[in-house]
Order: structure tokens, then C-alpha cells, then sequence
């Protein structure tokens, strides 16, 4: 007898392995994320200019972070990249038409609020994935949508913005390049993650919930990490995980009486273990 629905998680056609270098760009779900990544000593960069909601401010992010330094060297180039959309709306400057990526606290009649459609949220996510690959034509790209819910559009228009950004996925992922059949593509395959639809399937109960009922509690972010490790780390990256937990575990120990010998050795013991443990994934830490 089965209480719950379990959401049956496709593997990507790659898989995440300790060394790689990972961004994370996209709502404040991308931010839970990226952090359990860079707690567990992963290269990851999360959102370099701010939290992203929508899909053009995702694009804005990208053209900031990948455009040519003045000085000649190289743009950042990213292994993996997962891009986490939390709405279709945006806000556009009346003065100049533009979609700005945050509104500073100026005042809303400055502002028209707009919904991009879905061949709009597509078109940007596809200039999204084109940037990357100028960057590193071997990137892996992955795409989530926030379970997070936006009760200031009603629910009912909460649940039409996600699924527009849903639609706009499968679109993209059916048609990456519109121009070029997919014989000729020699890109790693596009990758969705279902992160919404774990938490609005499988964990649809207020308990992984925070207080406000709508962000995902800790534990259930918890989960959805649980499940993305499940799902696309390499062995060796588990191996990573399994290996620094403990270390992590020693390090953020609190003692009763931290200038006893017996903590200054168990701390010396945590920290030689760090040390090996930088050196066993030496290619990691470059």
C-alpha cells in the first residue's frame, strides 16, 4: 500500500562529477541549491548578480557574466549550469521599455507589469543556452522550475505562470535549435529536473512547508537535493559527499571547553582530514 506519490526522476545523459565548475542562476530556490552544493565543496557560483525570477533577467545575468573581460582574458566557462525559473512576469521601465531585473524599491508607476508568453520565455532561455556553449560547447544544461508560490498574482495566476514557464521548457527541449535538425547537434542533451512537481506531487502536505505556506521547508529542500544527488551525481561525486560529511560534521562542532586538549586534538584530527581530503580531490580545488 502506497501513501504518497513518488515521482519517477529521469537521469540526465551526464552526470555531475566532483570537479566540475557549476552555476546556479535563477530564483531564490536556486540560491537552496547552490548552497548545499558550495557547503559540500563544489565550485558552484549562485546567482553573481542577484536573484533571478524570470527568464530574460536569467538571459541579463548571463550576458553580464559571460561578456568579454576589457583586459582580453577569457570569460568564466561553466561545466554544468542549472537555470531555476520562477515566473513569466516581468517589470519594464516605462521611460526606456526596458525589462529591469530588479526595481530597487522605486516607485511602482515607474513600472508596467507584463507577462512574457511562452515563445518569449523559450526565445530567452534559447539565447540563454547559445551563450553558454560560445563559453563551453560541452556544457550541461538543467533546467528547474520553483515550487515557491507567488500569492501576490492569486493562486490561479501563480499556477498559469508556472505552467507557461513549463511549456516553455518542453518547447525548448523539443526544438533546442530551430534552425538545425537534432542530427547535427553534438551538444549534451538538455536536462529537466522536476523539483515542482516533488514538491507539488510527491510532498504536497503543509508539513514541508515554512511558515509562511508557501517556500519549501528546509527538510524538503533537503529531499529535492537527496533526489537530484540520486539522480545526476557520478559515483565519484557521491563519494565526495560520503567523504566530507563527517569532516563537515567535525569542523562545526561546538565544545563545552574549547582550549581543552582533548578538543585541540579532535579539531587537529578535523582539520588533517580536511587537509587530505583537498588533496584526494585536488583537481576539484584548482
Amino acid at each position: 500500500m502506497k501513501f504518497r506519490t513518488e515521482i519517477a526522476i529521469e537521469k540526465p545523459q551526464w552526470q555531475i562529477e566532483p570537479h566540475h565548475r557549476l552555476l546556479l542562476v535563477g530564483s531564490c530556490f536556486a540560491a537552496e541549491i547552490g548552497r548545499r552544493f558550495a557547503d559540500n565543496q563544489f565550485r558552484a557560483t549562485v546567482n553573481p548578480f542577484g536573484t533571478m525570477y524570470n527568464p530574460v533577467s536569467i538571459l541579463h545575468t548571463l550576458q553580464k557574466l559571460l561578456q568579454k573581460p576589457a583586459d582580453g582574458t577569457l570569460p568564466p566557462a561553466f561545466d554544468v549550469c542549472f537555470l531555476t525559473l520562477g515566473t513569466n512576469h516581468v517589470y519594464r521601465l516605462r521611460e526606456t521599455g526596458e525589462i529591469v531585473d530588479n526595481c530597487a524599491k522605486r516607485p511602482q508607476r515607474l513600472f508596467q507589469e507584463e507577462e512574457l508568453s511562452v515563445g518569449e520565455c523559450a526565445g530567452a532561455l534559447r539565447e540563454c543556452i547559445e551563450l553558454l556553449r560560445q563559453a563551453n560547447p560541452e556544457v550541461r544544461i538543467a533546467f528547474t522550475v520553483s515550487p515557491i508560490r507567488y500569492a501576490k498574482y492569486g493562486f490561479h495566476g501563480s499556477q498559469l505562470s508556472k505552467a507557461t514557464l513549463l511549456l516553455a521548457i518542453h518547447e525548448l527541449m523539443a526544438h533546442p535549435h530551430p534552425t538545425l535538425p537534432s542530427s547535427q547537434l553534438n551538444h549534451a542533451p538538455l536536462y529537466y529536473f522536476p523539483a515542482y512537481e516533488i514538491l507539488n506531487d510527491e510532498l504536497r502536505d503543509y508539513r514541508f512547508y515554512a511558515a509562511d505556506m508557501l517556500h519549501p521547508s528546509e527538510q524538503a529542500v533537503d529531499y529535492v537535493w537527496q533526489q537530484l544527488v540520486a539522480s545526476a551525481f557520478s559515483p565519484a561525486a557521491r563519494q565526495m559527499l560520503a567523504d566530507w560529511q563527517p569532516i563537515q560534521q567535525a569542523l562545526g562542532h561546538q565544545p563545552f571547553n574549547p582550549e581543552s586538549a582533548e578538543y585541540q586534538q579532535f579539531r587537529a584530527s578535523a582539520l588533517q582530514k580536511q587537509k587530505a581530503f583537498r588533496a584526494k580531490y585536488q583537481n576539484h580545488n584548482q
